[in-house]
């Protein structure tokens, strides 16, 4: 099955289905809630994983600045899930910051061991820069108790 799948740069055509795939994960407050306009304008960070062209998962590598990114919006669908789809996911988006000159990658999570897996390492949430915390993470629900957990990758 893994054979089947293509890692592909999302389109704007793209929008509708990839919010129909999050969309219970942002209801349940495991996903941020991004809006059309906000994935579009980010569109370029987006890389979709296929199988047999129907989109079973999605990450976005977003580039806070010139030495530091983040990975956003991880999801696989349901049925697919404990596949390792998630995990080539993440080093694509690696590969991609390696190729960029990003010198760090930063998740913030629920799921840290899947993180802690490929390489990252837990670090105090205070130590994020203050202009991520405040851009996303007071339009989140569960604001101001947070109980991700912020890791990060030397790359």
């Amino acid at each position: 099955m893994l054979q089947r799948l293509e890692f592909v740069k999302a389109t704007l055509a793209d929008i509708p289905r990839m919010q129909e795939l999050v969309h219970p994960e942002v209801e349940s407050g495991i996903i941020l809630d991004r809006s059309d306009d906000e994935i579009a304008t980010n569109i370029r960070s987006y890389t979709l994983v296929l199988y047999d062209s129907e989109l079973i998962g999605f990450t976005a590598l977003h580039i806070h600045t010139s030495y530091l990114a983040e990975i956003r919006s991880l999801i696989v669908k349901d049925g697919f899930r404990g596949q390792k789809i998630g995990e080539k996911l993440i080093y694509k988006i690696l590969d991609e910051a390696k190729s960029l000159g990003v010198q760090r990658v930063l998740s913030l999570t629920y799921k840290q061991s899947f993180f802690e897996r490929l390489g990252f390492v837990e670090i105090p949430k205070e130590s994020l820069p203050e202009h991520k915390i405040w851009a996303d993470c007071i339009k989140c629900k569960h604001f101001p108790v947070c109980n991700e957990v912020s890791l990060i990758k030397n790359l």
